[in-house]
């Protein structure tokens, strides 16, 4: 009973997608397989449970102690978590619905992991989400010690001048609902903030007082209240609240007002993480809804940037939100148009595929069916159901592919065959119109459905260029078209007019070179990984790029990944919508140096392998 695939099949399922692959690789080491017909009985009600049960294929159902149905779970749902976190015991029945194989995470290795990641663990213990529900702490609160108010505020709070009557106000709040106004000094050229009011405010000094409702603000509201400024520490906030009792906090820089703390915010700080996303998106079922849940996605990742997590691990983190929300639409496709008719498997590609989301993403997407798809028969049911699912995606902010790389594109949603021809005539004719189709659909990752339909023919595509040194060659050269924004006297290369005069773009020609030389190594080493850290290391540990070259390459990905990331975490903490486009004036004379190295080096390398492989650039 091999676990061999382990940490290939738990990095596509949350929670699992949170950890890193040599963690993963060493679960993968203590996890055990076990096969079962369709019939057992895999856990009893009172027994003892040795681990974590993960499924790898089958369903298995969950019954209560009287024999009713809970949970039926199919591929990538877990069981046996309510006991690991209690005393052991298995509460419920579990019964395998079809012949299934299971990894078992052994308890160790689960504690271990629960003990190492709150997220994690937070995602098995439902008594953390209540806790932040209820306004506690979890252990996630400790990171409000590394972020600050700025970055967790409601900018550009409402105001109004002190002579606004309580009626007024009281309408005002229940328009905006909203739970406090700032009065300032509107007759100064710089409003100053001069008290608050809130409900509380209004309910102690005006109704419970029997004032007049025309009573003007200025008599009612707290005059000259506590603030912070937006650089103080989160942590600083949440005692100076606590202390005083507040649970408004003006933030005010240099004699400005420019917003408001409130405990709902410090709650919501908890609560809009990955896991709680997640949760929350397989609970909707209308792309409003959806859309609401990952309109949070921009807040979570400048919360991530603020509490200093690394670029890779924020773009798995954001990736994960997005597949989650594509596994959830083509759930609800299926309720709505019935049970496909065929196997299918649903695929990403672009950054989706790769792993590597940021605040700015459209959609890149497309369907493999089973051999026996026909046109007549199945094709009216899978143009529904890829429109459907891409105008979810579209409802919920990932806008459609102008490029049209997208199922809903007839050549987009075949079937197997047709995709290997695919792969084929790119890889026998390398015209440029296929190099730039293989660079994409080369970066393809299963999302959900019959992960079976693109294993072989990956690998069999995979090993089928590798041996092809012409195609390698020209995607080689098609890798090199993307080069570093750097002046022949190694200043920056700006971009001198339009909407984003004076800015380098650090996705086009910061991130999408590295990402090309990537693909390039892992063609030459027919390296199954999407992501482009991992495809950089592995390369590097297969010998297709030094180790001093690959190492540069990671340096040069990370340090402009983060200054990307943390450009879009500013332009989302100001209320604008994050973009790519980074004015280096911007950045300190450090930061522009480093800046200009990553590009030297990603130059250096573009140069190395255009001059290995015979190409010019």
């Amino acid at each position: 009973m091999s676990t061999s695939d382990f940490a290939e099949f738990a990095s596509h399922r949350h929670p699992f997608d949170l950890l890193e692959m040599d963690r993963l690789d060493t679960l993968g080491d203590s996890t055990i397989a076990l096969d079962v017909k369709q019939g057992d009985v895999i856990l009893d009600v009172g027994q003892k449970v040795s681990g974590l049960y993960l499924i790898r294929s089958g369903e298995v159902d969950l019954f209560t102690p009287e024999g009713n149905l809970l949970l039926h779970l199919t591929i990538g749902n877990c069981f046996g978590e309510r006991a690991m976190l209690s005393d052991g015991k298995a509460p419920n029945k579990a019964v395998a619905s079809r012949d299934s194989r299971l990894f078992i995470i052994p308890k160790a290795s689960f504690n271990e992991l629960i003990t190492a990641s709150p997220s994690f663990h937070a995602f098995f213990d439902s008594s953390l989400a209540k806790k932040v529900a209820a306004g506690g702490q979890s252990d996630s609160t400790t990171d409000l010690i590394s972020i600050t108010i700025g970055e967790l505020m409601t900018p550009a709070p409402i105001t109004i001048g002190p002579d606004t009557t309580a009626t007024d106000a009281a309408k005002l709040m229940k328009s905006r609902n909203i739970s406090c106004l700032l009065i300032t000094n509107q007759d100064t050229e710089q409003d100053r903030l001069i008290g608050i009011l809130t409900s509380g405010d209004m309910a102690h000094r005006v109704v419970a007082a029997g004032r007049s409702l025309d009573t003007p603000v200025r008599d009612i509201m707290t005059p000259n209240p506590f603030t912070l400024g937006p650089e103080a520490l989160g942590f600083d906030a949440l005692l100076s609240m606590m202390e005083r009792t507040h649970t408004h906090l003006p933030v005010v820089e240099k004699g400005r007002l420019v917003g408001i703390l409130t405990n709902t915010n410090l709650v919501h700080r908890q609560a809009v993480s990955a896991p709680f996303l997640i949760r929350d998106l397989q609970r909707q079922d209308s792309f409003e809804n959806l859309a609401a849940i990952v309109a949070k996605v921009p807040q979570m990742l400048a919360q991530l940037v603020g509490s200093g997590v690394d670029a890779h691990n924020i773009g798995r983190i954001v990736t994960n939100v997005t597949d989650s929300l594509t596994r959830r639409l083509v759930q609800l496709a299926e309720e709505r148009l019935g049970k496909a008719p065929i196997p299918y498997l649903w695929l990403a590609c672009g950054s989706q595929g790769r792993q590597e989301q940021t605040g700015v993403s459209d959609q890149d997407n497309c369907l493999i069916l089973d051999e026996r798809y026909s046109e007549a028969e199945h094709g009216d049911y899978f143009q529904r159901f890829a429109r459907f699912v891409s105008d979810g995606l579209d409802a919920a902010g990932f806008y459609y592919c102008p490029g049209d790389m997208m199922a809903t594109n007839p050549r987009w949603c075949q079937p197997v065959p047709v995709w290997r021809s695919y792969f084929a005539n790119w890889i026998d004719k390398p015209d440029p119109m296929a190099q730039m189709l293989a660079s994409v659909m080369f970066d393809l990752r299963p999302i959900v459905g019959d992960e079976s339909l693109f294993a072989g023919l990956y690998q069999e595509t995979l090993e089928k260029a590798k041996k092809n040194s012409i195609f390698r060659a020209h995607m080689i050269s098609n890798s090199l078209n993307h080069t570093p924004p750097l002046s022949f006297f190694r200043g920056f290369a700006l971009i001198r007019k339009g909407e984003h005069k004076d800015t380098v773009d650090l996705k086009l020609n910061g991130v999408v070179p590295i990402v090309d030389l990537a693909r390039a190594y892992a063609l030459q080493g027919a390296i199954t990984a999407a992501n482009t850290r991992e495809r950089l290391t592995l390369a590097r540990d297969i010998g297709t790029i030094s180790h001093s070259g690959a190492q540069d390459l990671i340096d040069a990905y990370d340090l402009i990944a983060t200054m990307r990331l943390e450009h879009q975490a500013r332009q989302i903490r100001e209320g604008s919508k994050p973009d790519n486009f980074l004015a280096p004036a911007s950045l300190s004379e450090l930061e522009r140096n480093h800046l200009k190295d990553a590009f030297l080096m990603i130059k250096t390398q573009q140069s190395a392998l255009g001059h290995a492989q015979g190409v010019n650039i």
